[in-house]
């Protein structure tokens, strides 16, 4: 059972949309070499141009700052002045019930 997450908001910068699209889908090719990288979800909120939210959950803490630490970690600090209007906003989130 997974019992750490991680919930990242994003505000992309006007115009930018089809490119944050594009870095999260290379974003998702990096963590698929995560092991300890349970899921991971990228998502635009319908109705609110340029929001994002990246979902993503782990089975414990290492793995979880294993992820921060990474190359996809890594990558959104290095693109977030290029593509993001406001710094991303970084949720740690312990998992309390699951499906």
């Amino acid at each position: 059972m997974v019992k750490f997450a991680l919930l990242v908001e994003l505000k992309a910068k006007p115009g930018k949309e089809a490119e944050v699209e594009a870095f999260l889908e290379k974003e998702a090719t990096l963590v698929r070499g995560e092991p300890g990288t349970r899921s991971w979800h990228a998502a635009k909120i319908e109705g609110e141009p340029g929001l994002y939210r990246v979902f993503d959950t782990f089975d414990d803490e290492v793995a979880r700052e294993a992820h921060l630490n990474g190359e996809a970690g890594q990558e959104l600090v290095e693109k977030a002045d290029e593509l993001f209007a406001v710094a991303s906003k970084v949720h740690r989130l312990q998992i309390v019930a699951q499906k």
